[in-house]
């Protein structure tokens, strides 16, 4: 009898131990509290800093330039002198060029007497179409000679004033192309009349930006000698998809961050209305829309920021104040509904939101939450409704 009560209580023990294993504890969850807050919504992009006005110097003439002493970065007033010029004559013709030259000169030479004798054909030809035409014109009012006849009679002298007509202006084409290949002949051997040196000035006060060349060298006419700006005509640009650029308003909220200093503040200064095809570091095509910030604060506020550098752009596209905010680490997908699990008197209860606006950290809550609730956060494929949870310290 003994052994058999034993035997029981071993049983018993053992099924409560393997009851007490096997029992579903508390599931240790992370938790938020659901508060009210103001939510901001913003396109975030890479932008490039740029100077609005650059001032592109370039040479007056043709001549030798000086040895340039500005370097970039160096500071110029407007009217100061840039750089300084000496006018140089044509260079000289070598041998090649020149005979290839007056053999262009003696075809030239030579279509004009073609064009000269052609002239001269194509006007005795309308003399005489013109004679023919007032012939046939007298006998026409006599009746002697038919109307078929008198039409050709016309139709021969319009084209003989037409054919005199396109004579002339061969000869003054072929004239012109005579004056050309002469042109191609003067040499530049005779000095030039005129001031030793022409100085460049500065178009605007600023800071230079770029020189192309400081060495003293030959340049043409129209050579771009260096850059001009004023750094504290800083702007930014910013590239942004064109499914975003729609979304931005004239004059909207910015802020420049990641550039080196404290954020600047800044706003939408102009959208393009067109977008460029661009491919992206993984190759994908996309549309997108250059947008222009201009910055608020003044250059006390970003020193050392120069053309041309790294920043980042965020744009503000929506914001309203006192919202119902859930972070997005509590959202997940149950079809096609957002739903969180909240935390309910130690258990998670399944609830579907419906969501507003949201930014990179919260979501706004139009219905589903209240204020002072409390959600779960990173819920995992264990968590269940109805399961037991204990919230984390």
């Amino acid at each position: 009898m003994w052994s058999r009560l034993l035997t029981l209580c071993i049983v018993l023990a053992l099924a409560a131990a393997a009851a007490w294993a096997f029992w579903p504890r508390p599931i240790s969850v992370e938790t938020a509290r659901i508060a009210s807050g103001r939510l901001v919504v913003t396109v975030e992009e890479d932008g490039v800093s740029h100077i609005s006005e650059i001032f592109h110097v370039s040479a007056p003439i043709l001549g030798r330039l000086k040895r340039v002493g500005l370097h970039v970065g160096d500071s110029v007033g407007e009217g100061q002198t840039l750089a300084s010029m000496e006018p140089v004559a044509p260079g000289l013709l070598d041998e090649r060029t020149r005979r290839v030259a007056e053999a262009a000169v003696q075809a030239a030479a030579a279509g004009v007497v073609l064009a000269q004798a052609g002239l001269a054909q194509a006007r005795a030809n309308n003399d005489f179409a013109q004679l023919d035409l007032e012939r046939s014109i007298q006998l026409s009012e006599r009746g002697l000679v038919s109307t078929q006849a008198m039409q050709r009679a016309r139709l021969a002298a319009e084209t003989a004033q037409k054919s005199m007509e396109a004579a002339e202006a061969t000869l003054q084409m072929h004239e012109q192309e005579l004056k050309s290949s002469q042109a191609a002949l003067i040499q530049g051997d005779a000095p030039v009349a005129g001031p030793c040196c022409v100085n460049v000035p500065a178009p605007v006060s600023g800071r230079v930006l770029a020189v192309s060349s400081e060495s003293e060298q030959v340049v043409q006419a129209g050579t771009l000698l260096m850059d001009i700006g004023d750094p504290d005509l800083m702007e930014i640009q910013v590239d942004v998809l064109s499914s975003d650029a729609v979304r931005i308003a004239p004059h909207a909220r910015a802020s420049i961050v990641e550039w080196g200093g404290a954020p600047l503040r800044a706003e939408v200064a102009h959208i393009d209305p067109i977008a460029t095809t661009k491919v992206s570091a993984l190759g994908i095509e996309e549309q997108r829309t250059r947008i222009i910030l201009r910055l608020l604060d003044g250059p006390q506020t970003r020193v050392g920021l120069g053309h041309g550098y790294r920043v980042t752009a965020q744009i503000v596209v929506w914001e309203a104040a006192d919202v119902v905010l859930v972070p997005l680490g509590a959202l997940f997908r149950t079809g096609s509904d957002w739903s969180v699990f909240v935390l309910e008197d130690g258990v998670a209860r399944l609830r579907t939101l419906s969501l507003g606006q949201r930014n990179g950290e919260n979501a706004e809550v139009r219905e589903g939450l209240a204020v002072g609730e409390t959600v779960i956060m990173h819920p995992g494929d264990t968590l269940a409704d109805g399961r037991s949870v204990v919230a984390e310290p």
